[in-house]
């Protein structure tokens, strides 16, 4: 009785990807905070502010640039405890609204544009030479035969400062 061997010279290769996103639920709970506290806080109680979460902005609504700034403070703080990172908002400009008041939209930045994508892939192909790039959307997907050199790329990519949050998903 003989047995059978069969060898498959397929390499396996490992990904991973480079996505740019927030957890929405973190999110909620932060503004959810940051209202709680400008209704509880001395120098904030009485300048109706109001906060709102929408789909990809909060737009704040309130009495002066200084408690604008209060806010700013406590929503960065409040991120920051639920480990979000301070890159997903865009402050857009101070508008004026009725009654001598003031609103301002915070844009949330979800996904990698092109722009940004290009830069991510360009490092990769230049500085790692067994490893592969792939743009896929608001995404980058990096492929390579060895784990190690994927570790490699995470160290490096972190050591940037790209305008947006960064996270590695799909390991595999």
């Amino acid at each position: 009785m003989t047995t059978l061997h069969l060898e498959f010279s397929m390499a396996s290769t490992f990904s991973f990807d480079i996505v740019s996103d927030f957890d929405r639920q973190e999110l909620v709970n932060t503004v959810d905070q940051v209202v709680r506290d400008t209704k509880s806080r001395y120098d904030l109680k009485d300048t109706q502010t109001t906060i709102e979460l929408g789909e990809t902005s909060i737009t704040i609504n309130t009495d002066s640039e200084m408690t604008l700034e209060a806010v700013h403070g406590i929503l960065r703080e409040k991120a920051a405890k639920r480990n979000l990172s301070q890159k997903i908002f865009d402050f857009g400009k101070v508008e004026s609204a009725s009654g001598n008041r003031i609103r301002q939209e915070i844009t949330l930045k979800k996904g990698i544009s092109q722009d940004i994508a290009k830069q991510i892939s360009k490092l990769i192909r230049d500085e790692f030479k067994k490893v592969q790039a792939s743009i896929q959307g608001d995404a980058v997907r990096v492929t390579a035969k060895a784990k190690d050199d994927l570790q490699a790329v995470i160290t490096r990519v972190k050591q940037e400062d790209f305008p947006v949050a960064l996270q590695f998903t799909n390991y595999r």
